[in-house]
């Protein structure tokens, strides 16, 4: 019996944290080694890979928590990064913080050190870490012992995907990684046996009420945010709009939720004319998981009336009435609220052709025409308008979109729904926090989440630099089909914009010097060139894409304020 008791299997902590994460289908874990992981890596290394899942290591651990936010928004299942203790988890901050600004289920796991060196100053100890994620993690929880990691691990999961969606904070003291148990001592539930796998429905009558309301309306319009995005809620809401012929604007974060192909679609946020006139003259909105921020005017006048009524569906409580006093709040997931408001208006006679439909998208196409006349000129410098209209023609249909910076963000904005249908979940930018230095990271993120897709990025030159390292990454993880296209106007040209709009042209620290960013790309393995003649964007595209390399294109274009930047500098938030 002796004999036998001794050949049972120990494993140690770095082992049951790898378990727990296999039962949550977690294939990557985006982050920088450390010495209190030494375990981790070490059951990675022995059967982790086989078993399914491996280390993606980064060249900064900001990085990495942006590549595990693009994995996370594309694939709309939680990701996981990591940083060691101290300055590991120190620089996870940026990129935690920038999904929580934008609900991305990302889950954190850093170690905390050795319980023998608490309170002495050891190397990187004496850090409050959990003070330090708890206003920008949903859930933060910290364990010293093995047998604690897979309840930590299921309670982590169980809060990033239950109601609104926020980042998640695990902390392990090294304690836990270095003990052992028998491995039989060890007990993983499957997810479906310790968190919901079916949302509550709302009370039918509260369903009739809101479409007695809609159908009433002689102008409603409905805004789809990223509510529907992460709920999986965008067929619903196709059909739903489509049935009752109300026009959809879409919030940044909702972009793609109805594509633009639909009869109904009218913009994306309040900065087209189409969308804004919707805003301005709907007497019924239906506002579907959208929070009601910058992007959209704050919901205040002269964006929006206060003689509307408000419907306001929202998976949390916080957000209802926060922006806009409602006629109807509901709590609800955005996609079990569409199920059940789709079945009830099944029910009802199909609804005449709107005017009110009509003339908005009439507008849009006006609106359109205007932007493709503009945006077709051959001026040197190139136009930004000229090179966002380039990259969209260029783009694949289902390819995802990074969009990092601050200007040219605008101008990719003002164009994104005016070529190719937007797929849902295929556009990735860092809205709520206006977080620079992401493409490079989302680009690796999005790719790994879908390799077989195009990754197009367009960066300020500016907020390109910010992570410029985790080329090295790309180019390690060969992945190809991926291009940014950084728009060089040698400038941080949204604070520019702001110098000379409000400070007569007293420019200070904006101006950027002359740089080949091209080059730079070629150094650390990628393709690159930089190109100057707007005739030779496609022709350019084209050879990044061939190239089977991620690609940098450096495109001088010329320094201009786009219209939404004047809006959000008229509104005070440059």
């Amino acid at each position: 019996m002796k004999k036998l008791a001794e050949e049972k299997k120990k494993i140690n902590g770095g082992d049951v944290l790898i378990k727990a994460l296999l039962e949550e289908n977690v294939k990557y874990l985006f982050g920088i080694p450390g010495g209190q992981f030494l375990n981790m890596y070490d059951a990675i290394y022995r059967w982790g890979e086989d078993a399914g899942i491996k280390t993606i290591l980064f060249r900064h651990e900001q990085a990495a928590a942006h590549a595990a936010d693009a994995y996370a928004r594309v694939t709309n299942e939680p990701a996981v990064c990591f940083g060691t203790v101290g300055p590991g988890a120190l620089h996870l901050v940026p990129g935690i913080g920038t999904a929580w600004s934008d609900n991305i289920p990302v889950i954190a796991i850093i170690p905390q050190i050795n319980s023998k060196f608490e309170d002495s100053y050891t190397l990187q100890g004496n850090l409050d870490q959990i003070t330090m994620f708890k206003p920008i993690t949903k859930y933060q929880r910290t364990i010293r012992d093995l047998d604690k990691i897979p309840t930590a691990v299921q309670k982590c999961f169980r809060e990033a995907k239950g109601g609104r969606p926020q980042p998640i904070l695990l902390e392990i003291y090294e304690d836990a990684f270095l003990e052992e148990v028998e491995e039989d001592e060890i007990t993983l539930l499957p997810p479906t046996q310790y968190r919901f796998t079916h949302m509550p429905a709302i009370p039918s009558e509260a369903v009739k009420n809101v479409l007695e309301l809609l159908m009433k309306a002689e102008k409603p319009v409905i805004i789809s945010g990223g509510g529907v995005a992460r709920s999986n809620g965008w067929e619903e809401l196709r059909k739903f709009a489509e049935l009752l012929k109300i026009p959809v604007m879409t919030t940044t974060m909702g972009i793609g939720t109805i594509s633009n192909d639909s009869p109904c679609f009218i913009g994306s946020t309040i900065s087209v004319s189409s969308a804004l006139n919707a805003a301005q003259n709907s007497d019924v909105i239906l506002a579907l998981g959208c929070k009601f921020s910058y992007g959209m005017g704050h919901g205040d006048e002269p964006f929006w009336s206060n003689s509307q009524k408000l419907i306001q569906v929202d998976i949390d409580p916080s957000i209802i009435g926060r922006a806009k006093p409602v006629e109807m709040g509901i709590v609800v997931d955005c996609k079990q609220f569409l199920i059940q408001i789709l079945d009830e208006a099944n029910k009802v006679a199909r609804v005449e052709e709107r005017e009110w439909l009509r003339s908005l998208t009439a507008m849009r196409q006006k609106n359109i025409k205007s932007m493709m006349r503009k945006a077709s000129k051959d001026k040197i410098p190139i136009i930004p308008q000229r090179l966002i209209k380039e990259i969209f023609e260029f783009m694949d249909e289902d390819a995802i979109f990074v969009v990092d910076g601050g200007d040219i963000a605008c101008y990719a904005l003002e164009q994104i729904n005016m070529h190719k249908p937007r797929h849902p979940l295929s556009t990735v930018q860092a809205f709520g926090m206006g977080h620079l230095g992401t493409a490079v990271p989302y680009c690796i993120g999005a790719k790994l989440a879908k390799p077989k897709k195009q990754v197009i990025a367009i960066a300020g030159d500016g907020s390109f630099m910010i992570n410029v390292q985790d080329l090295e990454t790309a180019v390690r993880l060969g992945l190809d089909n991926m291009i940014i296209i950084v728009a060089n106007n040698n400038a941080w040209g949204m604070i520019k914009s702001g110098q000379k709009l409000f400070m007569e042209k007293r420019y200070i620290d904006v101006n950027l010097p002359e740089f080949d960013y091209g080059k730079c790309a070629e150094g650390f393995g990628c393709y690159g060139e930089a190109v100057d003649d707007p005739n030779e964007i496609r022709n350019a595209l084209e050879r990044a894409k061939n190239s089977g390399k991620p690609a940098v294109i450096d495109v001088k274009i010329k320094f201009d304020i786009p219209d939404a930047t004047k809006l959000m500098g008229s509104m005070g938030i440059l």
